[in-house]
């Protein structure tokens, strides 16, 4: 049977990982960008070489007419969608007093209103075939907060609340709601912190590293097949922090 997987923020980092895992796991897949068209399009090449399905389209995720676009877009070349991994997000260190309103509408806008936009895109086809399953990426700053990290904790912490929430809501109709929490890993997002930084933060790692994008799609791709698996918030954190 055809399987279909929306991946949001996919064209590289997480996303592209999680997008090029599910794949490799019998998956269709739409990747999807707001800015690196080019590194979606060479994704979605590379998949295809390998004989899988896949298709990218670029969409910014708080746009919600661009979300059902890219949704309908997606559902025509791939067929229904059966799985959401909603990726996309948006971060920055600032000190609370420093975060304009512009940049907390936006990280807002992204990180949290982009699962919304995108959840209400599927969840219709989910409802119907009463079957689905959303992942939804959070993180180890989401559970434990971080200074200067105000609002992206917040808007990660709230993803567990839709989650958690979701999850009790749509079980009823078979679909499935889910978390991944990443801890502190290797991609371009952590890099603004600097090599020094990063060091130090590996060191605090019970495991003694940081983790890999490779390492959240397993996450991702255990819980799109775990079929008894719902309402949870998976940390993939080396132990990180360790309380």
């Amino acid at each position: 049977m055809r399987r279909a997987a929306l991946i949001t923020g996919s064209s590289r980092g997480i996303g592209a990982a999680c997008a090029e895992a599910l794949s490799d796991a019998g998956w269709g897949v739409c990747i999807n960008c707001i800015e690196r068209a080019d590194l979606a399009e060479a994704l979605c090449e590379k998949l295809r070489a390998k004989g899988r399905d896949a298709v990218w389209f670029q969409a910014d995720v708080a746009d919600e007419e661009a979300v059902r676009a890219m949704a309908a877009y997606a559902e025509k070349e791939l067929g229904p969608i059966s799985l959401l991994v909603n990726n996309a997000g948006v971060a920055g260190q600032q000190q609370f007093q420093d975060v304009d309103r512009a940049t907390w509408d936006r990280f807002f806008a992204v990180n949290l209103g982009g699962c919304r936009n995108c959840i209400r895109a599927v969840l219709p086809h989910m409802l119907h075939a009463h079957a689905g399953c959303i992942v939804n990426i959070s993180s180890v700053w989401g559970r434990y907060g971080a200074s200067c990290e105000s609002t992206y904790s917040a808007t990660k912490h709230a993803i567990i609340g839709l989650t958690r929430s979701l999850a009790a809501e749509l079980a009823p109709s078979g679909i499935r709601v889910n978390a991944v929490a990443p801890g502190v890993i290797d991609t371009d997002m952590v890099q603004v912190l600097g090599r020094e930084t990063l060091t130090a933060l590996a060191a605090e790692i019970p495991l003694g590293r940081l983790g890999t994008a490779k390492e959240i799609a397993q996450a991702v791709v255990y819980l799109s097949e775990a079929s008894y698996v719902t309402g949870q918030v998976l940390a993939v954190d080396g132990g990180f922090p360790a309380i």
